[in-house]
């Protein structure tokens, strides 16, 4: 194995679970992991002529976005987004995980209702504008700075900023229209999912 290979192998297995789970939040579940290894053809193929200009991680992160958005404008993509039921994704979980946390007791019930709150907000971050939802998901989820965020997308620090705010501003609005918050046993924050995703079925 060639000394490229042993590289891309580290870098592989060092940004493949982190870039998986970033792909999910923009793309879903479905399309996460095929995105994914195409993203990594595309890293192995570049990965003679990075420079080192910007940070490694920083360089991937943009090959992923672009895959993500490109997959996000695909008619294909638009088509299957419209035909998939809001809220789908929990469907199981849900049937599955709430007599467990009955039996089980408080430890895995809390497990469950922060796991219902991800994911309502993540249903909620799937509805933005493709800007807004990369610009959000690299701040909130992926813990990037202003300044990566930038980079990655191409796009001045100042426009970061305001698509920041906006997707914010967004996402509180559909929030507090569609959710029940209120604080569980371990006065965390929680939300009624299921009456979330009713309320917006109505008026979507």
């Amino acid at each position: 194995m060639t000394d490229r290979e042993l590289e891309f192998q580290k870098i592989y297995h060092g940004f493949q679970p982190k870039i998986v789970r970033y792909l999910t939040r923009l793309v879903g579940e479905q399309e996460a992991e095929d995105l994914a290894q195409e993203v990594f053809v595309k890293v192995a193929q570049g990965l003679g002529s990075f420079r080192g200009e910007s940070q490694l991680s920083t360089w991937i992160y943009r090959i992923a976005t672009n895959a993500a958005l490109d997959r996000l404008r695909s008619p294909a993509f638009q088509r299957m987004a419209e035909k998939r039921p809001f809220g789908d994704a929990t469907t199981e979980d849900e049937d599955h995980g709430g007599d467990q946390a009955v039996k089980k007791g408080p430890s895995v019930e809390q497990k469950l209702i922060r796991k219902e709150m991800n994911e309502c907000i993540r249903n909620f971050i799937e509805k933005l504008p493709n800007n807004y939802r990369a610009v959000l998901t690299l701040s909130e989820l992926e813990g990037l700075k202003n300044t990566e965020i930038a980079e990655i997308l191409g796009i001045t620090l100042d426009t970061v900023k305001i698509r920041l705010h906006r997707a914010r501003a967004n996402l509180r609005k559909e929030l507090q229209t569609h959710c029940s918050f209120y604080r569980d046993e371990q006065n965390e924050l929680a939300c009624d999912l299921r009456s979330a995703f009713r309320e917006y079925r109505k008026r979507h």
